[in-house]
């Protein structure tokens, strides 16, 4: 388990480089079909706010989840052949993480507010859809990279 202060342990710098690898990845190519569900488990919590034995980069973290969501519904439905790509790194990340169930659900509700956010608004792949995956994933290889350089072992 991680502490506040502590740095994430490897397996968690490995998912967060793996995120970092796979926007120039050849799976990427546009072709594919949308759409499969956000993460289960998210219970009822809601909302960012870090826990007391929280890590340091919690709500980078959080916000992390929240793009993986967000890919997660927008990249197959824009084409691109990886239905569940963006959920496996998030299933990765947690794995990695091992977070209490509190903690757990708070980030799988920021997974699941990313898919859902996007899933009311497009039901096809439009330019503003197009956009918004271009800048997730630019602020989600920054958010993994200021992670992984300030906290990763």
């Amino acid at each position: 388990m991680i502490r506040p202060g502590h740095q994430f342990g490897r397996s968690t710098a490995i998912a967060l480089a793996l995120l970092l690898g796979l926007a120039g990845s050849p799976a990427f190519a546009a072709d594919g079909n949308a759409g499969s569900s956000p993460v289960a488990g998210a219970g009822a919590a809601t909302g960012t706010g870090a826990g007391a034995a929280d890590p340091p980069y919690e709500q980078q973290l959080q916000r992390l989840a929240e793009i993986l969501g967000a890919l997660h519904y927008l990249r197959p439905l824009c084409g691109a052949e990886e239905p569940s790509v963006w959920r496996d790194q998030m299933d990765q990340i947690l794995a990695a993480e091992d977070p209490t169930p509190e903690r757990r659900a708070r980030i799988v509700s920021q997974f699941n507010l990313g898919f859902s956010s996007f899933a009311t608004v497009y039901r096809t792949c439009t330019p503003a859809a197009l956009t918004a995956i271009e800048r997730y994933l630019l602020e989600g290889k920054k958010l993994t990279r200021d992670i992984t350089a300030r906290y990763g072992r």
